[in-house]
């Protein structure tokens, strides 16, 4: 990357056609999710192809913290579980701006020993945890957070948890019930997660669901709204290797189709437990061609086409499909992706704003935004608001337009540190 950077900023090589091929690191989704699972089962577990980022690095420093041993390397982990029962913390619990971190850790410790805090920066402290905290006391717990309990830092006590019926709204965050179902089976009695409107990344749900199975626990749908988690099972320790992670993906993907050319991504199959693998059928309705092999697959653009899509249940791939959206001929919607305001920055008034200034015509609704695609665009600096997401989804534009620079570009270390040497490679 350093060929191309200067005093935090980053020049983005115009005019040259990638192609070839790229492999993509461990999904954060699932190492965060499978880091948890193996310190709250009994005996060791063998994670591989970890991720290895500023986001997982905070997981792995907290459950050390916790009493948990862990030993791993770049890529891999030995995890001893210690069956939940955690140790008591002598320090606050630092998160940075991992929200799998703060929500899931905030359910966890209700099974450990004594009182903890966990704290992270300014922006995590504007990142709601309201739904949680309810409902992690409607079972038992004994959790507060700041201002009425909605956001952190949050005070966590230790509790039985007793189980029960509790409701929550799906609207801000599917964390808080994936965090939830992870520790109610330590619960006395059953517990029924009742969400009550329509339930936003749901599809990171079902991916909780199915490592939870991974590690011998079941749970099920009753019904489309309710998730039931039986009581007084026990996680099993195991081997588990992390799949390529699908979002960090997506802007591979987007590339081949914005600039035309054929990119080949290694790590996933149709198989895949992510929900923004999805993605791959939006960009062939959009125009662009995909074909599967057993562990990769090839995308290669061609002329795009505007469209309307709901990104309801994979919004993290709102900003990428904003990007390629600008190069697509006719309008664009995304639609119903209000939880996009709750993320690391507000990311659609923060991409709304930044395709602004490569003169594209973009409409920014509460839940939706447009853009009208063009071929006269013209160069920016873009900011990133210390998002890695919108670092990655802004840097694609430079392949097609000259003068683009990227801000901070050393944010997307959350969970992509790699990311600007695979992409300059593909050169």
């Amino acid at each position: 990357m350093n060929r191309h950077l200067n005093e935090n900023i980053l020049r983005i090589p115009y005019g040259k056609t990638p192609k070839g091929q790229v492999d993509i690191p461990g999904s954060k989704s699932l190492t965060n999710r499978a880091l948890l699972l193996s310190a709250l089962a009994n005996g060791r577990s063998q994670l591989s192809n970890l991720l290895d980022s500023d986001d997982t690095k905070v997981m792995v420093n907290a459950l050390k913290m916790l009493g948990v041993t862990i030993h791993s390397t770049e890529t891999s982990a030995m995890v001893e579980g210690s069956g939940g029962q955690f140790q008591e913390a002598k320090n606050e619990i630092y998160c940075e701006n991992a929200g799998t971190v703060m929500r899931f850790l905030t359910a966890a410790l209700v099974l450990g020993k004594g009182s903890y805090t966990l704290t992270g920066n300014p922006r995590m402290h504007q990142r709601p945890i309201a739904g949680l905290v309810s409902m992690l006391n409607a079972v038992g717990a004994r959790v507060r957070s700041q201002h009425q309990n909605t956001l952190p830092p949050v005070q966590v006590h230790s509790a039985p948890l007793q189980g029960g019926q509790v409701s929550t709204s799906g609207k801000i965050s599917s964390q808080f019930v994936s965090a939830l179902m992870m520790v109610a089976p330590f619960a006395q009695e059953d517990v029924v997660i009742d969400v009550m409107d329509h339930l936003v990344s749901r599809t990171y749900v079902e991916m909780t669901k199915k490592l939870m199975k991974r590690f011998g626990v079941e749970c099920y749908w009753e019904g489309s709204s309710n998730i039931v988690i039986p009581s007084k099972q026990s996680y099993k320790a195991c081997h588990y290797h992390i799949e390529g992670d699908a979002s960090s993906a997506s802007y591979f993907f987007a590339l081949a189709a914005i600039t035309q050319s054929t990119i080949e991504v290694h790590g996933l199959t149709k198989e895949s437990l992510q929900g923004d693998l999805q993605f791959l059928k939006i960009l062939e309705n959009m125009g662009a061609h995909v074909a599967w092999k057993e562990q990769s697959v090839l995308v290669t653009g061609r002329t795009l086409k505007a469209m309307d899509v709901d990104l309801n249940t994979m919004s993290d791939i709102a900003p990428t499909l904003a990007t390629v959206a600008l190069f697509a001929k006719g309008r664009t919607n995304i639609l119903n992706v209000e939880n996009m305001r709750y993320k690391e920055c507000d990311r659609i008034a923060a991409i709304c704003r930044e395709l602004r200034k490569t003169g594209a015509q973009v409409e920014e609704g509460q839940s939706q935004f447009s853009i009208e695609g063009r071929c006269d665009l013209q160069g920016a600096t873009f900011e990133t608001y210390h998002d890695h997401r919108m670092a990655m989804a802004l840097s694609l534009i430079g392949f097609k337009v000259p003068h683009v620079k990227i801000i901070n570009p050393n944010c997307v270390q959350k969970t992509f540190p790699s990311f600007y040497n695979k992409l300059f490679n593909l050169l």
